[in-house]
Formats: structure tokens, C-alpha cells, sequence
């Protein structure tokens, strides 16, 4: 009778881990804020490192820094800051930059190639670019070099707004409470 005692005891002290396996909790705003908060600051890091090419680009003719102008006025805020068209478009673009384009990242990351947050902003980046090169090329004028400069800078500033959303992913998301 005491050996049955015993071996009933080890049972219920052995837990089941059969049946627990460790889940993502979607259930904590504060994991989900968390996540919110690494995608802006990452969207924020990608769009200051696109922004500095954009410069560049802009300081040889590649690229019109009115055409953030555009923004403005599809956006309609250009009528409250007529003065300022290009300064507001400039920050609707931040940002899209630091809430659109990170949550479709964080959305779609798990289908692009790579291993890490970081390789896969560069093919994100170039899918913004073929969109971005599009709709920002009113007013390149100057001939064929400068139009194959300007999507050449674009390029490269749209790769290196992914891979600097990646790299604040990858360095922020081993932190605690964080999904992604």
C-alpha cells in the first residue's frame, strides 16, 4: 500500500508537458504597444537613412524635394499650411514611413527571403521603390544620366529604409514583450 502511496504522488508531481506549448500572448496591450513602438522607431530609423540619399540626390538634381509638395495636397492639409506645402509633405511621408509602411512590414516579413528582419528589407525596399519612383519623378528633367541617377539614389534610399527597418526589428524584437 505504500509503494502505490508513492508512485500516485510522483504522478501528480510530474508535470504534462505535453499539452503546454509556449504560445505568442496577442492578448497584452502591452506586448502589442510595444510592437507598435519598435515599428515606428524603426520606420523613423529607415525614413531619416532614406532621407539622407534623398538629399543627396536632391544636391545633384536627381530628385525635387517640391515633389513632397504633392503629398501635401493629396493629403489636403496643403490648404491649412499653404506656405509650407513641401515641410508637410514632408511629414505626412515620415509618416508613412513610421506607421504604414513597418506594420505591412511586420505583416508580410514572414514571406520575403531571408534569415533576418534586416536581408528582408531590402526586398521590401525595392517593392516601395518601384511605387515611389513612379509617383516622385514629376520634375526630373536634365536627360538620361540625371533620370538614371534618380533611379539609382531612389533605389538605393528605398533599400536602405528596409534594411534600417530590419535592423531596428532584429535589435529591438529579442527584447521582452515584444510579438514580433
Amino acid at each position: 500500500m505504500v509503494d502505490s502511496d508513492t508512485q500516485a504522488s510522483a504522478e501528480e508531481l510530474e508535470p504534462d508537458v505535453s499539452s503546454e506549448v509556449a504560445q505568442p500572448d496577442f492578448d497584452h496591450l502591452t506586448g502589442i504597444v510595444t510592437d507598435g513602438l519598435i515599428g515606428a522607431l524603426g520606420g523613423l530609423v529607415g525614413t531619416a537613412a532614406m532621407s539622407v540619399v534623398l538629399f543627396v540626390a536632391s544636391s545633384v538634381n536627381a530628385f525635387e524635394m517640391a515633389s513632397f509638395g504633392i503629398l501635401a495636397e493629396l493629403s489636403g492639409l496643403a490648404v491649412l499650411f499653404p506656405g509650407n506645402a513641401v515641410a508637410v509633405g514632408f511629414l505626412v511621408f515620415l509618416g508613412g514611413g513610421m506607421v504604414t509602411w513597418p506594420l505591412l512590414f511586420a505583416a508580410v516579413s514572414v514571406y520575403l527571403p531571408g534569415r533576418r528582419f534586416a536581408t528582408k528589407g531590402l526586398p521590401y525596399g525595392f517593392v516601395l521603390w518601384t511605387g515611389f519612383v513612379l509617383a516622385f519623378s514629376q520634375g526630373i528633367g536634365g536627360g538620361t544620366v540625371t533620370l538614371a541617377l534618380y533611379a539609382f539614389l531612389t533605389l538605393v534610399s528605398h533599400l536602405a529604409y528596409g534594411f534600417s527597418l530590419g535592423a531596428v526589428f532584429d535589435y529591438l524584437s529579442d527584447r521582452p514583450e515584444t510579438l514580433v
